[in-house]
């Protein structure tokens, strides 16, 4: 684990909006840098209400934002951009939405390909506005440098990271989410969760974002429930909006472990959502990884209500029962993922590096496995 002493480089919007009501900051933000072509990079629902956002000049949407889009939902959005000619891009939806918003605020003034951008700091540079507004609570997108697009042939997710996707502003704004059904808000503030107990564990770990993660923590287990039990619950929706975006905080400096790791190939493989996927997995390698970060775990079970005890079983059960109470499917066969693809997931997952090298304790593809195996 990392000290204080630790080099650390922290990025934030310039500007960030929080509160209900702040989607007004939209408008004001697109006059005020002149704006007269933006276009809103979004999710079919979302699309059907960008009136919302007010924006000035010729407004152009591309709404087709599939759930893990992949490289042609991506094609799809840079070319229409390259079309436009947009002064300003704006992402509105979920992580999905907004990750794309990014890549194509990057590439659309130029012949960039996506192959080349792939991995840290590979993008030269920015000429367009970017503005993103979540609509859910979970991805924390709005506030990090990084986006995820699925390779269709690989089924790999395939990370590009820049500071030059950083969002000129982010607005988060608690009254967009209340339309979100319950089973979406249990998995996406687990996911949530998952960024910020990943991070506060990983041996990148920091003091500067350890204070966002237990915080971030300690929302989800506050407000979850009740958001989920009823969602006109605006104090729980600004406590969830607020968990959301300190896991963003939690991901560009120090970024999520193993939970995220094995997930991912249950996103790719069986286009099961990416929250949905963190969810059922989160249990799993809190448990595995205790005995590494036993202080840390037992924090964490504290943070969500749960009984502080130092034993991986016990937490494993705490955890499992929490995520199944919120209404979490917990089970891989029940979500059409076949007995004899749980192999190959595991080989996909134990393939990426560049999150289990930052888990606490080395997992093997058969401990990987073995979790695959106990949620089916």
């Amino acid at each position: 684990m990392t000290n204080a002493f630790t080099p650390i480089e922290i990025l934030r919007p310039t500007i960030l909006e929080f509160g209900n009501g702040t989607i007004t900051a939209a408008a004001r933000f697109a006059e005020r840098i002149g704006a007269k072509r933006p276009l809103v990079i979004s999710d079919p629902f979302n699309a059907r209400r960008v009136d919302a956002l007010a924006l000035p000049g010729a407004v152009k949407v591309f709404g087709e934002v599939k759930p893990e889009p992949d490289l042609p939902n991506l094609g799809k959005a840079v070319a229409m951009a390259k079309e436009a000619k947009p002064d300003l891009v704006v992402g509105f939806g979920g992580g999905s939405a907004m990750d794309l918003a990014k890549l194509v605020a990057v590439m659309c003034t130029g012949d960039v390909a996506f192959a080349d951008i792939v991995g840290p700091e590979k993008v030269v540079g920015r000429s367009v506005a970017l503005m993103q507004i979540p609509t859910t609570s979970g991805t924390g997108s709005e506030a990090g440098t990084r986006a995820l697009v699925t390779d269709p042939v690989s089924q790999n997710k395939q990370a590009v990271q820049s500071r030059f996707m950083l969002a000129d502003i982010a607005i988060v704004d608690p009254d967009l989410t209340m339309t979100v059904p319950k089973e979406i808000t249990a998995a996406t503030g687990v996911d949530a969760l998952a960024h910020c107990v990943e991070a506060f564990t990983s041996r990148k770990a920091h003091p500067t974002i350890d204070l966002y993660a237990l915080e971030g923590a300690r929302l989800v287990g506050r407000y979850l429930e009740r958001a989920v039990t009823d969602g006109g619950d605006r104090e729980a929706r600004a406590g969830l909006s607020l968990a959301s975006l300190y896991g963003g905080y939690c991901l560009g400096p120090v970024n999520t472990t193993a939970g995220h790791a094995v997930a991912y190939p249950l996103g790719t493989r069986h286009h099961i959502a990416h929250g949905l996927a963190c969810a059922m997995i989160f249990p799993h390698t809190l448990a595995f990884n205790m005995p590494a970060v036993e202080e840390k775990t037992v924090a964490v079970l504290g943070a969500l209500g749960l009984p502080e005890q130092n034993d991986p079983k016990s937490a494993f059960d705490a955890t499992y029962a929490f995520c199944k109470n919120l209404g979490v499917e917990m089970r891989l066969s029940a979500l059409g993922v076949p007995r004899n693809d749980l192999g190959v997931m595991a080989d996909e997952a134990h393939a990426i590096r560049r999150l289990l090298d930052n888990n606490p304790r080395d997992l093997s593809r058969g401990t990987i496995l073995g979790m695959y195996e106990l949620a089916f």
